[in-house]
């Protein structure tokens, strides 16, 4: 499905059954029509079809869709509703182009250094000492929850940016066995710079040489989430271009929104045969690095890491590329880890890229109940290979005072194998 142009298919064949329902979050928190994928693919039709006009309360219902492909999963008849969401999205920039997404997607996201610019008094909060003195004093505490929440949800942020320190080119440590390219993400690039150097440490001790371009682009999916298609067709065709140039026999990513965009890349240029042709090329390649790590003999940790650990299922991981299995593969690799499973793993955890922001009280309703079954595991460690995942459930935890530790599955394994 084109995500800019609705098929017909996707909203006249709508059953009507309710089997979305009792898997779509934000119809479980409200129990109401207008906030369920059901509801959704009608209001989606009545407006394609000129029955309705597209007011921005009923766009509204469109971003409060989590995407979380939850009702996808679940529909028998196949049609797409959270597909729907995004297309209604961008269907209305269409007709009310909003300025603000224009400087956010054509400016500052299209370009790595500005995004590096931007986040420099970030990097300063901490490295200066400000933010230990704001956690000293407490004064997180007197602030809104929301203002509260959102400078909680940062991890410890990188010196620098990981574009900045990363080499183009790691050699495999022994016998070279496989090329790879690797793709850096806007989030692992400014905020989970160390994630991302372990995860290059463990595919160089795999045998691996790691080819990873400083010049990528965003893989999109902020630009489509809020209906700006044009930007996502500009990074796509960027970022497929610059590995066309590289002789990698796979591309791997560690953000699960990373890896799911990029093997839709072909979807998006669907109505260009030209661009749809080099995309599934480029598609083909891509593997989240879980995946790929479970494709491949892997030398077995010395070191051990002892606790209990459970995963959160990213939708982005789970649904959009059906990888799930092979993260919890690793933690059978790690001596002294327990694995727990989490009940409820594969539900959203309220995140959806930006939700704590725009819709904070879904978010957190959301949350709540991921929170509930982290607690009932016991564990000590929450793995996730989403770092939108990862942040969100950091917030949670520090909000109920729960010293869980949110991490990559595979930077526990680059800890069990000595880390630098």
């Amino acid at each position: 499905m084109n995500p800019a142009k609705p098929d017909e298919f996707q909203y006249v064949n709508c059953i009507r059954c309710g089997l979305c329902l009792s898997v779509c979050p934000t119809y479980r928190e409200y129990l109401k029509e207008t906030a369920s994928p059901r509801g959704r693919v009608a209001l989606t039709r009545k407006g394609l079809e000129g029955k309705l006009e597209l007011t921005p309360n009923l766009i509204e219902q469109m971003y409060g869709c989590f995407a979380c492909m939850a009702c996808d999963a679940a529909c028998p008849v196949g049609i797409s509703p959270s597909s729907l969401a995004l297309s209604m999205r961008c269907i209305d920039e269409q007709i009310h182009p909003a300025m603000w997404k224009q400087q956010i997607f054509g400016g500052l996201v299209s370009s790595a250094r500005r995004m590096e610019w931007a986040t420099l008094p970030l990097r300063l909060y901490q490295k200066t000492g400000i933010r230990r003195l704001v956690y000293a004093l407490g004064i997180l505490n007197i602030l809104p929850e929301k203002i509260s929440d959102l400078e909680t949800m940062l991890p410890r942020l990188p010196r620098r940016p990981l574009r900045r320190t990363l080499p183009e080119i790691t050699k495999a440590r022994g016998e070279e066995k496989y090329r790879v390219g690797f793709f850096i993400g806007c989030a692992q690039n400014l905020l989970f710079a160390e994630e991302s150097a372990a995860a290059l440490r463990v595919l160089a001790r795999n045998g691996c040489v790691v080819v990873a371009p400083k010049a990528v682009e965003c893989c999109g999916m902020p630009a489509r989430g809020y209906g700006r298609m044009d930007f996502v067709e500009k990074h796509a065709k960027h970022n497929i271009e610059l590995f066309e140039r590289l002789d990698v026999e796979y591309i791997l990513t560690d953000c699960a929104t990373c890896g799911s965009t990029l093997k839709e890349y072909a979807n998006i240029f669907a109505d260009d045969p030209e661009w749809k042709t080099r995309a599934e090329t480029f598609q083909a390649k891509v593997r989240d690095i879980c995946e790929f790590l479970a494709s491949i003999p892997l030398e077995k940790p010395a070191g051990r890491i002892e606790g209990r650990v459970t995963y959160h299922d990213p939708c982005h991981l789970r649904r959009g590329q059906k990888v799930w299995k092979e993260p919890r593969e690793i933690f059978s690799l790690i001596d002294g880890l327990e694995f727990a499973e989490l009940p409820e793993a594969d539900w959203c955890c309220g995140s959806a890229g930006s939700q704590l922001i725009t819709h904070y009280e879904t978010s957190w309703k959301v949350l709540n109940r991921k929170l509930d079954n982290v607690e009932k595991t016991g564990a000590s460690i929450l793995a996730s290979g989403c770092p939108g995942c990862r942040m969100q459930l950091r917030t949670g935890f520090r909000r109920r005072n729960r010293a869980v530790r949110a991490t990559h599955p595979v930077a526990l394994l680059d800890e069990a194998y000595g880390g630098k």
